[in-house]
């Protein structure tokens, strides 16, 4: 993996490597580009890797290759502190409730000694407090260049320490924000730098296509209100009725969420007309219109008081914003893409592209670098084409603007091709084509490559699917899971994970362990603790044969534990899947692709939802084994995985485990898992 990452780093071009766990994929891109001397940006699905490259894995390689390196960390603004919102942080209504003024102090005292502003360095302040965004900003309520407190923004910092920088660590959210809206910093940052890795590529497409459509949503409205009334009441009380006009686009909103009806949980509502499928058609236009109305009467009022400080123009910028989308989503659908209604406590409108191959294929393509003092020698673009200069094609083929930035990338060979882009996961597809990565992200000329994990599965793990489970639609299969994972409780006394499709089921396993298991056990749900608590708790270990004697635990979750939750050791040695994770059929885009799929003549089944399922139940399986000493069992309580066809597609995606053929074989590996623990050393 290092030498081809070497070799495309060194030719230009697309690389995708699927590397399986314990390959070492992160030192095999890295070593290569730090090598190379080229200036890099490496991308990351989540904030958690991304933070663990900067801090860790990137200095630890600097130090031991003995390199001159600048290395940068660039996240999105609302991760770091705003010093002109912190100072008007005591004035908004939500600094009077109980311990805000205690935090908002600790805040003000850790802001005269930090450097970077980053809030992760703030410990005790949750990313879902109320107060994380009246000390953090957006790029809706940014005042740019005209804030007070420009010269000592933190953001503007990070930005010009990153244009300074060799290396620039990202996330992929941060990305696809500043391809949309050019606002990161990113865009300025592109044209200088030769290589771009995505670590975590797995995640790239559905990231990308929530950023590369529209929204609307009561959030962004009730966010307008809150930030109107308190700037309002604050620098132009007395002149606007603040109260009033805030009050009806507040009412609007409500009025918005009640017309897509009352639904249980969080649905996703089919819009391919004129209105969302389900709601009543007048109701819906009526509860838009006064949306736009409300709109229109705030932007009067902020029109009124615009030139008193710049606070109120980027309030009207806003406002504006949020009327066009309105525009936008009265409007039918457009029928490149897909458009759809979450309703759940909020009310939140997407119209967004099926995949980001058409924005991604115009990003990565082949470009060749304009010499210096030849701004228009761009690939395909001549001077005389009508191109957004602020478009992907013009920031990546020599637009006037960044031909110093073109130049820089050329290095001494000049030609096509000079640009490298490297994807990697332990996750690309089911397929040695890689295909339900490589298709969806525009990819289709990368060179293609599988590096296997060095583990060895046959010996280290086993597979077992239960055959005397009920079929997973039958009302009574979640309880019958549970009772699997309480038989099995008995014997590891935790050291278990339980993975589920739906949330309804996550609850169902959860409440039922929870009524049933003795004090022995500590039962972990999803929801019911912040997600880090869970995490540090299950990585406590504990169980049957553990060496302190402490209680053991089983976690139930859904969603966002399927993959990124890394347990190596004794911690984890059950994981137990409920069912075969297929896309729900009644999502509107995983619907929408499948039409498209049908439309070019292949099957939706064979060649979206089988694939989409694989990856995910790969992902799944991947929490069992972290290292070379880990032991542990694979359940799946989902028969169709030994009994259907497309069963043996989804096992052979699946690391190489051994079968476990019946229920005593399952106990006897459950109690030889525990003789393990108990005796690490025999």
């Amino acid at each position: 993996m290092a030498m081809a990452v070497s070799r495309t780093v060194q030719d230009g071009g697309q690389l995708v490597v699927e590397a399986g766990t314990g390959t070492g994929k992160t030192y095999a891109y890295l070593v290569p580009v730090l090598l190379s001397g080229q200036r890099a940006l490496v991308s990351t699905a989540t904030k958690a890797l991304q933070d663990q490259l900067f801090s860790r894995d990137i200095p630890r390689l600097v130090e031991v290759l003995g390199l001159p390196i600048r290395v940068a960390l660039l996240k999105g603004r609302s991760n770091y502190l705003c010093l002109h919102r912190m100072e008007q942080a005591r004035h908004s209504p939500e600094s009077a409730q109980p311990g805000a003024q205690k935090a908002l102090a600790k805040i003000e005292t850790w802001a005269q000694s930090t450097r970077t502003g980053d809030m992760a360095e703030l410990t005790g302040l949750d990313e879902r407090s109320s107060l994380w965004p009246l000390v953090t900003s957006t790029r809706d309520n940014c005042l740019g260049s005209t804030c007070p407190r420009y010269r000592a923004c933190h953001v503007n910092l990070a930005r010009k320490e990153a244009m300074a920088s060799d290396v620039v660590v990202i996330n992929h959210h941060l990305f696809f924000a500043d391809l949309s809206v050019r606002e990161s910093g990113v865009a300025e940052l592109l044209p200088t730098v030769r290589v771009t890795v995505f670590d975590e590529a797995h995640q790239l497409n559905e990231i990308g296509v929530n950023f590369l459509g529209q929204q609307l949503s009561t959030v962004q409205l009730h966010e307008l209100v809150r930030d109107v009334l308190a700037t309002g009441l604050q620098l132009a009380r007395g002149l606007v009725d603040w109260q009033n006009l805030t009050a009806q686009l507040e009412k609007a909103a409500r009025d918005w969420r009640l017309a897509a009806g009352m639904h249980r949980g969080s649905v996703r509502l089919r819009w391919s007309g004129q209105h969302p499928e389900g709601v009543e058609p007048g109701e819906w236009d009526t509860a838009l219109q006064a949306v736009s109305q409300a709109l229109t009467h705030l932007q009067n009022g902020l029109d009124m008081v615009s030139e008193l400080a710049p606070d109120f123009q980027r309030l009207g910028d806003r406002t504006r914003e949020l009327m066009q989308r309105t525009a936008v989503f009265a409007d039918t659908p457009n029928p490149e893409g897909v458009r759809w209604a979450e309703v759940s406590a909020q009310l939140r409108l997407i119209e967004s592209p099926l995949d980001i191959a058409q924005a991604f294929s115009a990003l990565t393509r082949p470009v060749s670098a304009a010499p210096p003092g030849d701004a228009d020698s761009g690939a395909d673009l001549g001077p005389d084409d009508d191109v957004d200069p602020d478009s992907l094609e013009a920031l990546m083929a020599g637009d006037p603007r960044h031909a110093a930035g073109e130049s820089a990338a050329a290095g001494p060979a000049g030609g096509v091709g000079q640009r490298a882009w490297i994807f990697t996961s332990a996750t690309l597809g089911d397929e040695p084509s890689l295909r339900w990565f490589i298709e969806p992200c525009g990819l289709s000329s990368a060179e293609v490559m599988q590096v296997n994990s060095p583990f060895d599965y046959a010996q280290q793990a086993a597979l077992y699917v239960p055959p005397h489970l009920p079929r997973p639609g039958d009302p009574g299969h979640a309880s019958q899971v549970a009772a699997l994972v309480l038989e099995a409780l008995d014997i590891l006394g935790g050291r278990t994970l339980v993975l589920t499709t739906t949330l309804n089921a996550m609850r169902s396993i959860g409440e039922q362990l929870q009524a049933q298991c003795d004090g022995g056990v500590e039962v972990l749900v999803q929801g019911q603790s912040p997600k880090r608590r869970l995490m540090e708790r299950f990585r406590e270990g504990g169980g049957q044969g553990d060496a302190q004697g402490r209680s053991g635990c089983v976690l139930v979750a859904s969603a966002s534990f399927w993959e990124g939750f890394d347990v190596p050791g004794d911690a984890l040695q059950l994981v137990v899947i409920d069912k075969l994770p297929f896309p729900p059929p009644g999502d509107p885009l995983f619907e929408a692709r499948s039409q498209r799929i049908t439309q070019q003549g292949k099957s939706a089944f064979a060649d979206h939802a089988l694939p989409e399922a694989a990856v995910s139940l790969k992902q799944g399986a991947g929490r069992l084994i972290r290292s070379e000493t880990d032991r542990g069992i694979l359940v799946v309580c989902d028969n169709r995985l030994s009994t259907m066809s497309y069963g043996r597609r989804l096992v052979r995606g699946l690391p190489a485990m051994r079968r476990l053929e019946d229920h005593a074989a399952f106990l006897s590996a459950l109690r030889q898992l525990t003789t393990d623990a108990s005796h690490p050393n025999a």
